[in-house]
């Protein structure tokens, strides 16, 4: 059944194998060496760039028909040069500068002493001092009268003995009696008895200058008399 197929040896397939190998070859050699070569075979040297200016721009017909402005030319101004008049010196010295030049247009100064004193007062004229308010003495005050006549030393009432004190005495705001100073008074033991009074006993109204208490002293006469 077999018997009519033909049988190809290696022989053969190897031969064909080459042959096509060397007729691809040849067409890839024939396609290489058609093709154009490329590459760079020469440097460039001495390369240079120029810059190419840009081109004007087209002119505007609307700007071409405006009227140009008119250039005008400022002349120089001549001002006129004025001379003051001289100053002449006078005589009179001025007392804050220490020189014998017055500017002309400063007032002169008067006196010193006339500084604060109103219009109308001469010079040496002084303020006129006001009136202090008078004093008015100190009073006794009524609420204690009875107190005044000290009590009767009794060596003296069985001797008999008479006598007068006048002391000074000083009152405070308060009407106490801050001090006493003996006037005249023969008998110590008057005097005694009327200085331990005042200091304990005496109540006055104080002197007053308008409102106000002040201290002032006053001069007392106390008498020493036996009632028979």
């Amino acid at each position: 059944m077999y018997a009519g197929r033909s049988r190809i040896s290696p022989g053969s397939r190897a031969a064909s194998f080459s042959a096509a190998l060397l007729i691809n070859g040849a067409m890839i050699l024939g396609i290489i060496y058609a093709a154009p070569k490329l590459g760079i075979t020469e440097s460039i040297k001495d390369f240079k760039l120029i810059a190419i200016p840009e081109p004007p721009p087209p002119p505007d017909p609307i700007a071409e028909t405006k009227p140009k402005p008119e250039t005008v030319t400022e002349q120089p101004v001549q001002r006129e040069i004025v001379t003051p008049d001289p100053i002449v010196p006078t005589e009179t010295t001025n007392p804050i500068e220490g020189t014998t030049l017055l500017p002309p247009d400063l007032p002169p100064i008067g006196p010193i002493d006339n500084i604060g004193i109103p219009s109308g007062g001469g010079a040496g004229t002084a303020t006129p001092t006001p009136t202090p308010l008078p004093l008015v003495d100190a009073q006794v005050d009524p609420r204690y009268a009875r107190y005044l006549q000290p009590d009767y030393p009794a060596v003296e009432r069985r001797r008999g003995a008479e006598g007068v004190v006048v002391v000074r005495v000083q009152i405070g705001t308060d009407g106490r009696v801050k001090q006493v100073q003996k006037v005249r008074g023969d008998n110590d033991a008057f005097y005694e008895a009327t200085r331990r009074q005042a200091l304990t006993r005496w109540r006055f109204k104080p002197a007053t200058r308008g409102d106000v208490p002040q201290e002032s002293w006053k001069t007392m006469t106390v008498r020493f008399t036996i009632e028979h």
